[in-house]
């Protein structure tokens, strides 16, 4: 798909990764729907950047545990920009509790964020893709979904289904529409690890390193732009982590 002036919403895109694969769908001469819950400084932060550089953005806000809010923010971006081409869930939740301390609450709200809402946003985005006759959907995934880490059981078990949601969608939605999963590894240090924590997570790659934003750029233009053939495929980017 050439992403010259066609229409890209990235979830979860006002900072970190979601930020940097924004950034780079700009780019490549895509509008982009920057995607935010609470994040709105930082969000609008993000669309002067890309409007500085020449390129074309604007900022939405949905709460993605809430059905209602994906279908409006849907039909907002239709209304406002015409159409709608490319879909990155990017927006997730991830923290560490032991599966003693698991309340319900837990429970929803990783299954809420990081599986319902990328099936209803693919939902509602695939029907537009379908009338204009082609689209992208990308699922930022981990590699945690293929082997769980330890204290993060409802996170863990939402990555699962995303890895299965991407077979399942690229099957309901072919021919048209081509979805694709990321599993990435250590891609960026949680927030608020010291330097000797990262070096610690480095050392359970092959290639010595942390992933970094762009590592995951480049897989997600692969995904929208360097192929039309891939479907249903889950490309694990973790540096080896995997099978270390």
């Amino acid at each position: 798909m050439d992403l010259n002036g066609k229409v890209a919403l990235v979830t979860g895109a006002a900072r970190r990764v979601g930020q940097a694969i924004a950034f780079a769908l700009a780019q490549r001469g895509a509008t982009v729907a920057v995607h935010h819950r609470m994040s709105g400084n930082e969000a609008n932060a993000t669309v002067a950047q890309i409007r500085a550089a020449g390129g074309k953005a604007w900022p939405y806000m949905a709460d993605l545990q809430h059905v209602v809010q994906i279908e409006a923010m849907i039909g907002h971006i239709e209304k406002d920009l015409g159409r709608l081409d490319i879909l990155v869930n990017s927006a997730s939740i991830f923290y560490r509790k032991a599966i003693a301390e698991v309340t319900e609450q837990d429970w929803d709200a990783n299954l809420d964020i990081n599986l319902k809402a990328p099936f209803f946003l693919a939902k509602s985005a695939s029907a537009i893709m379908r009338r204009n006759g082609a689209g992208k959907i990308v699922n930022i995934g981990d590699w945690a979904g293929i082997r769980p880490y330890n204290n993060y059981l409802p996170y863990t078990v939402s990555k699962a289904g995303l890895i299965g949601l991407t077979k399942a969608l690229a099957k309901a939605l072919a021919p048209e529409v081509q979805v694709n999963c990321l599993a990435l590894g250590p891609v960026l240090p949680p927030e608020g690890y010291d330097e000797a924590e990262v070096q610690r997570l480095a050392r359970f790659t092959l290639t010595g390193r942390l992933g970094t934003p762009q590592d995951v750029v480049e897989g997600v233009l692969f995904f929208c732009e360097g192929s039309d053939f891939a479907t249903g495929s889950t490309l694990v980017l973790d540096g080896g982590r995997l099978i270390k």
